[in-house]
């Protein structure tokens, strides 16, 4: 391949714009620094260019002259030459710079490393949902590295004072996919960090909380689902689900391998609690009840409540319908306020008691260093009290 390769004394800037619209023979046309315009028989133009990197010569392609103007392949020329005389090999740079993923596609290698830690499929299903709902239209195609705060920003602005607990979410998570990636060395900031003084505080006095019932009507409302023509199995769930003032999704994804019956002691994994840690439930004698009406209902899977598909437990919207068909003005997870007015109001049980009763974290970070025990015993007692007083 013929062209006008220069030879001696290597000088500068040899080409100019026009030369390298009009120039069509094939070859090599050297510009300066390593730079050349490569023409191929074809009439293909680009550019590439040539240096020693740890002794030596190597050849990087830097575009096609139809996409690369001149002076934008200088530039990457003499950055090449300056990485390359420092010590450095553009070579391995350039591809580390096309291994870097799209928003999109970090965050979804983060959803699937989190799969261990989610809570449920549910929580999971949420995480990728809002991303796909309210971020990847935004910046979702973006090179995470090339991502900004005004980017993060554009996203969260449409839903930041009309869905703010959606919103503070969604920030949190995209958080956690920038976190990743400068763990991979691709950022050193984190955008969802840096806009919180462009967006407004959120009044935390206006969050609405759920629902619940005051604990002198809970007694009504088990016997309205009980005389209802729901199923055994729902019956069952949400009559447990108030004596064990337990979350929805605890109770109603319970499993026979949790449940001693001997003992009386239900054991939840740390994967289906909030907290992720295991939490002991003590069962008062009429959820050992319930629990002996279940098991007829006892298919080829370990679910205590089972779904009206095999293998599917109970879901959340089938007692929650339940409720509002009825007319009880609460939702499931409303009966552990309930709980906690009615231990706290009505009997002598120690508050501590009582919070571990709801497997609540303690906060105080010294008083949790002392809590050793998690009172099981005690809150046997509770127990027992909460389900007399539904009897």
């Amino acid at each position: 391949m013929s062209g006008i390769k220069p030879t001696g004394r290597h000088l500068e800037k040899r080409l100019s714009a026009a030369t390298v619209r009009a120039i069509k023979t094939p070859g090599l046309h050297g510009d300066g620094n390593g730079l050349y315009l490569k023409i191929d028989t074809s009439g293909a133009k680009r550019w590439i260019q040539r240096l020693m990197i740890e002794g030596k010569r190597r050849d990087i392609g830097l575009g096609s002259a139809s996409l690369v103007g001149l002076a934008e392949a200088r530039d990457k020329a003499l950055e090449n030459r300056k990485l390359a005389r420092a010590g450095g090999d553009p070579l391995a740079a350039k591809k580390r710079s096309m291994e870097v993923l799209s928003f999109k596609a970090a965050a979804e290698k983060v959803h699937e490393l989190s799969k261990p830690t989610w809570r449920n499929d549910k929580h999971g299903d949420q995480w990728i949902n809002t991303m796909t709902t309210h971020v990847f239209p935004v910046f979702g195609s973006k090179r995470i590295d090339t991502v900004a705060s005004a980017d993060v920003l554009a996203a969260l602005s449409p839903i930041w004072n009309s869905r703010p607990e959606t919103a503070r979410r969604v920030k949190q998570r995209v958080g956690s996919v920038f976190k990743w990636a400068m763990a991979n060395g691709w950022r050193t900031d984190n955008p969802a960090e840096t806009i919180g003084s462009a967006l407004p505080k959120h009044d935390r006095s206006k969050v609405k909380h759920r629902e619940a019932l005051p604990y002198g009507a809970v007694k009504a409302a088990i016997a309205s689902v009980s005389a209802s023509e729901a199923g055994t199995a729902t019956k069952l769930a949400f009559e447990y689900l108030v004596l064990t003032a337990t979350r929805s999704g605890e109770t109603r994804e319970a499993l026979w391998s949790e449940i001693d019956l001997e003992s009386a002691i239900w054991t939840i994994p740390a994967a289906r609690m909030k907290a992720k840690k295991p939490h002991r439930v003590p069962l008062p004698p009429r959820c050992l009840a319930i629990l002996t009406e279940a098991k007829t209902l006892k298919r080829d899977d370990d679910l205590v409540f089972p779904g009206t598909k095999n293998k599917k437990p109970l879901s959340d919207m089938t007692l929650s319908k339940l409720m509002k068909d009825l007319g009880i003005a609460a939702v499931p997870h409303g009966f552990r306020s309930s709980f906690r007015d009615w231990a706290g109001e009505q009997t002598s049980h120690p508050r501590e008691v009582i919070e571990f009763a709801l497997a609540h974290v303690i906060k105080d970070k010294a008083e949790a260093a002392y809590a050793r025990s998690d009172l099981f015993e005690k809150r046997r007692a509770l127990m027992d009290d909460w389900a007399a007083y539904l009897k």
